[in-house]
């Protein structure tokens, strides 16, 4: 890297430190999913977020909005929900003078460069597949013209765990565009103390401006620069490929895994520990970078089949297990 990099990397981690005060203003706690964010952030990738109603899903992704000088936008997702009302609609329109019409788009939400997605999981597949295509292409098609969405671009979608009843589960192709799945838990004791605290007496101070849309997209292109040795590579493939049910899979992953990971998740391993590299002030990335980051990358790409439901087995679980069982060299 050059001198000039060195120093860019040694901003973004000053910068890193900077959001992490200015979020803690507003949100106690959540220091893991504080810096999942962050990561996810500047690796150019999206997020699920997946925890019970309650937990600060919406004020820690307004307020992360508000920390990075981000225009935000909040899409209620229900049965009802029609694509339109993401991406936006064409309406006719008269001239009062002339009597001429014309049509005119009117921009969505979507149009934001934080989307927070809220329930994603209520409205049925054709609704959501408008907001995964925006995801993955950052444009929107409307009328036979393709609009460019604003950069940087940063959809955080959320889940409850616990209702499923009148849902649409993602399929895996569209869970496969999310970089992580985090999963928020409940705050440890003191937390909730000083949560409650904080929220039944005055409103906290501002959260100031850390960043700006410029200044996140250079980071971006900072961390892409970070070198990566070919043996964080090789190991990032051999957790991947240890996932498919494959030859050379262990005897679990072959009876209670019906598909693994693909390669977009050895591709956002590597691309995540960069981020993390960076943001903690580092010129490279190392093992425990990527073991790190890989539970949120491939807890959403591996699909368990009826063998490990039965035995009260997840794909969390079994990511785990894998980082013990892969050898790191």
């Amino acid at each position: 890297m050059s001198a000039n990099d060195v120093q860019a990397v040694a901003d973004l981690a000053s910068a890193r430190r900077r959001l992490e005060e200015e979020i803690g203003k507003v949100v106690i706690g959540q220091h893991g999913i504080v810096e999942g964010l962050l990561v996810a952030l500047m690796a150019g990738g999206h997020c699920l977020l997946v925890g019970v109603p309650g937990l600060a899903k919406t004020l820690l992704i307004r307020t992360l909005a508000q920390a990075l000088d981000l225009s935000f936008g909040r899409i209620q997702f229900t049965p009802d929900l029609m694509p339109s009302d993401i991406t936006g609609t064409e309406v006719l329109e008269e001239d009062q003078e002339t009597g001429h019409k014309a049509f005119r788009f009117v921009h969505g939400p979507i149009f934001h460069n934080v989307i927070l997605a809220d329930e994603i999981n209520r409205t049925p597949p054709k609704t959501q597949a408008a907001l995964l295509e925006a995801m993955q292409e950052h444009a929107v098609t409307a009328g036979g013209k393709t609009m460019r969405l604003k950069e940087p671009f940063f959809v955080l979608a959320t889940q409850n765990p616990i209702e499923q009843e009148g849902t649409y589960p993602l399929p895996e192709a569209q869970l496969d565009r999310f970089l992580f799945e985090l999963r928020i838990d409940y705050p440890e004791a003191a937390e909730e103390e000083e949560i409650v605290r904080t929220t039944t007496a005055v409103s906290p101070e501002p959260v100031s401006r850390v960043l700006d849309g410029e200044r996140i997209a250079a980071f971006q292109r900072l961390v892409r620069q970070v070198p990566v040795a070919d043996q964080v590579i090789e190991y990032a493939v051999r957790l991947v490929r240890a996932t498919r049910p494959g030859e050379g899979a262990s005897e679990r992953v072959r009876e209670m895994v019906n598909w693994g990971a693909g390669p977009r998740a050895s591709q956002n391993l590597v691309l995540a520990g960069k981020a993390r590299a960076a943001l903690q002030g580092r010129h490279s990335v190392s093992l425990d970078d990527v073991r790190a980051v890989a539970l949120p990358v491939l807890r959403h790409r591996i699909v368990v089949n009826f063998h490990a439901e039965a035995q009260a087995v997840d794909a969390d679980q079994l990511a785990r297990r894998l980082l013990e069982e892969v050898p790191a060299a």
